[in-house]
């Protein structure tokens, strides 16, 4: 039987607590976030299959963060939160949000849609969709999965990672523009600083290094990155 883990992310310590100790009677593994600075990499330790996420948090509010975590994953993401106004929820989903629970919780209520959400995406309900796979010679990238397969190595992917390669194997052998990058990785380009697809076009091709795979993926200057397959991948 498959454990799932939730990632807690909740200032109230006594809930927290209280979250934390319901969800272990129901063999859930859990995490709860101690640091609220270093919420993203806390989230990349764990690496959890659901998030249950407040909106009142120190610095910055759970829209916040929601938007940086879906940088990183796809996993359900349920808002916990004391606002009950119909625009909070609304900026809930608008944010990347999948569900929205208002404090005072039924705790019934609270494990019955963490159980729809893993349903859907990781138990029956999800084996019912076809898997979407893209191939380019003997890559394989596995979107939902997000991960790399070359032979036998499966590569783990962030989502950003993932859906660069995805256009680049797409569009294979063509070029990829910047501004379709840019478009497809970034709801608002506006802010965007002009280094930031640099940055993430180092790390992936870090990651592809880094497992040892020959293809590669070929700066045009001024224009923007074509995939180039190896002899040995093509």
């Amino acid at each position: 039987m498959m454990i799932h883990r939730i990632l807690v992310v909740e200032d109230d310590r006594k809930i927290a607590a209280l979250l934390a100790e319901t969800l272990r009677k129901y063999h859930y593994e859990v995490h709860t976030i101690q640091n609220f600075d270093s919420i993203l990499e806390e989230f990349e330790v764990f690496d959890p299959h659901l998030i249950l996420l407040d909106v009142n948090l120190p610095s910055y509010d759970g829209y916040y963060w929601c938007r940086q975590l879906r940088q990183f994953t796809t996993c359900p993401i349920i808002f916990v939160s004391a606002r009950s106004g119909e625009m909070d929820q609304v900026f809930a989903l608008e944010n990347g949000g999948d569900d929205f629970i208002t404090k005072p919780f039924h705790y019934e209520i609270v494990l019955a849609k963490i159980r729809s959400h893993l349903r859907r995406t990781y138990g029956e309900y999800a084996a019912k969709q076809e898997e979407r796979i893209v191939k380019v010679g003997k890559l394989q990238l596995f979107l939902e999965r997000m991960e790399l397969h070359i032979a036998t190595e499966e590569i783990p992917l962030q989502k950003k990672e993932c859906t660069i390669l995805e256009l680049l194997m797409r569009n294979y052998p063509k070029l990829v523009t910047r501004e379709q990058l840019l478009e497809e990785l970034w709801d608002d380009q506006s802010f965007v600083d002009e280094n930031t697809l640099n940055v993430n076009m180092t790390r992936v091709r870090k990651k592809l290094a880094d497992y040892d795979v020959m293809s590669t993926i070929e700066t045009v200057r001024g224009a923007g990155y074509r995939l180039i397959l190896s002899s040995e991948e093509s």
